[in-house]
């Protein structure tokens, strides 16, 4: 029997002995990676940087590539934008930014939050679904897996009731790690876009969190943990339509949540300890050295003469003196690159780090 798309609460007991045993252990590991994050000095380095790591890790999930090396310049000149993979990717992170924009400001989640999330993610305002037809295919053989909801009214009228699940607590006295493993299949099932659905589900995830104040800011990305287990994932995801398999589902998104809890823990050290290292080295070598020209370094993966012209009130003469002399160090601490007319400086310890970290191993 196909499956139907229920509405929410669900009749289903979600608080098993295994289920909370995890959830404690999950939520331990968000809570210190709520306090190591809050312990950078320039969170903007999550921000931005993390947010175009998430980006890609999301849009890999659906098999749209893109290198670092493209993304990143593609972040410092939108006309360097070649293929149409990066500009998926970089729509994304700019889809993710505007959502944490949105819910900063009401601390909810509306319909007209995720249209708007989904316009600037897909850059059209398509919407929800009104005409039939959309079923999701095994990539490989063709098979039709899953029917989703074919009329726009239904659609519609599930949003509306996820909507409510989402903000209204009282419909459902949950853990908020358990309740966000339903509100994502709940979002997949109902699959309300023509396209962008996966990434807007995964938008949501990160959103929710903040919503529930279990993180500040959005730094914990699922997206590299689906990857990693992208067949679990799918598997999963259908064997609740078919055999109500909540139990296992609710376990794995909380998995997810642990590990990756802790890899970002990883990488925000690193990240930390290189911010370190190049206070101490700048300070020590350099008499220009300030905290706000440390700031402007690692606010994003690049600088350039405008930005620390504006940020540390000097003239454009001396910021290009600031950073050549650091571009021309012999520990290659910026490295400078043209793109047309422009020079920009490229924070060499962050972008290593962003490209190299081993996330499974958390080195």
């Amino acid at each position: 029997m196909p499956y139907k798309v229920p509405q929410l609460p669900l009749s289903t007991d979600l608080e098993t002995k295994k289920i909370l045993k995890k959830v404690a252990s999950a939520q331990a590991a968000l809570a210190e990676l709520k306090g190591v994050a809050a312990s950078l000095p320039n969170v903007s380095i999550l921000l931005n940087t993390l947010a175009l790591q998430e980006a890609k890790d999301s849009s890999a999930v659906e098999n749209i590539i893109t290198t670092h090396d493209e993304l990143f310049r593609a972040e410092l000149n939108t006309e360097y934008i070649k293929s149409a993979g990066t500009k998926e990717v970089q729509n994304y992170a700019l889809a993710l930014k505007t959502g944490f924009d949105l819910v900063s400001k009401n601390n909810i989640l509306t319909n007209s939050t995720l249209l708007e999330i989904h316009k600037v993610l897909e850059q059209n305002d398509a919407g929800y679904r009104k005409v039939p037809g959309t079923d999701l295919k095994n990539d490989k053989t063709k098979e039709i897996i899953y029917t989703p909801p074919q009329h726009g009214d239904d659609i519609v009228d599930l949003m509306r009731n996820l909507v409510n699940y989402i903000n209204d607590d009282s419909l459902e006295d949950i853990h908020p790690l358990i309740k966000m493993a339903v509100v994502h299949h709940q979002f997949e099932s109902i699959h309300p876009f023509y396209d962008g659905n996966g990434r807007t589900g995964r938008i949501i995830n990160i959103l929710y969190l903040v919503i529930k104040e279990l993180l500040d800011y959005p730094v914990l990305y699922l997206s590299r943990y689906i990857i990693q287990n992208k067949d679990s994932y799918y598997r999963l995801l259908q064997k609740v339509r078919d055999e109500g398999a909540w139990e296992e589902w609710v376990l794995f998104i909380l998995d997810g949540v642990e590990a990756i809890s802790k890899q970002s823990i990883s990488l925000i050290s690193s990240i930390k300890k290189v911010m370190q290292d190049y206070k101490n080295y700048i300070r020590e070598n350099y008499k220009f050295y300030s905290q706000d020209l440390l700031n402007n370094l690692f606010g994003h993966p690049y600088t350039k003469i405008e930005f620390l012209q504006d940020e540390l009130k000097i003239e454009r003469r001396t910021a290009a003196k600031y950073l050549n002399t650091l571009s021309e160090d012999a520990n290659n601490i910026l490295d400078k690159i043209k793109i047309e007319n422009t020079n920009f400086y490229i924070n060499t310890g962050i972008m290593n780090l962003i490209m190299n970290h081993d996330y499974n191993t958390g080195h």
